[in-house]
């Protein structure tokens, strides 16, 4: 079940929130980069990257000072491949199989993809409801679609309780 929230994603108590990054799991957004100043040092500590990682995958980290457990980032973007559809579809896809292999059922997100020089806002709800609803889902599994503005919520809203897409 996907419900649509308006809140702040770094004082939500879940599992794990999803956070878009480049392949240094840096963050991309506004969204990003508020989180990280709530989860603190101990976060940039505990999401320092050894290498790239590739674009598409999907990274659990520890949350620092956040309320949630854990941090899945998402990495929509390299220096050579800027955020695209099929970037934040794989990493979708990625991030409910970590979630799923960590034991992590309530998750909460942003609309990922989502924003200056990114995807158009319909576009990325659907894809995230798609990935979704395309995974095996568990017993208690649920998903936070957080938004930051009340008048969003319509438009967000009309496309997550739509049926899926056409392929």
């Amino acid at each position: 079940m996907i419900r649509v929230v308006v809140d702040d994603l770094a004082f939500l108590e879940v599992d794990a929130v999803l956070r878009a990054a480049d392949e240094r799991l840096e963050p991309i957004t506004a969204v990003g980069v508020r989180l990280d100043a709530q989860a603190g040092p101990r976060f940039r500590e505990q999401r320092q990257a050894q290498f790239p990682f590739d674009v598409g995958a999907a990274v659990v980290t520890g949350a620092g000072d956040l309320p949630a457990g854990f941090v899945i980032h998402l990495v929509l973007q390299s220096a050579e491949r800027p955020v695209s559809r099929e970037s934040v579809r794989q990493a979708l896809v990625s991030a409910w199989q970590r979630a799923g292999d960590w034991g992590l059922k309530r998750l909460a997100t942003s609309l990922v993809g989502a924003g200056a020089g990114q995807l158009p806002v319909e576009e990325a709800a659907a894809l995230l409801r798609d990935t979704w609803r395309g995974r095996k889902p568990g017993p208690g599994e649920s998903l936070d679609l957080v938004i930051e503005r009340e008048e969003d919520r319509g438009v967000v809203e009309s496309v997550v309780l739509r049926e899926e897409t056409p392929r």
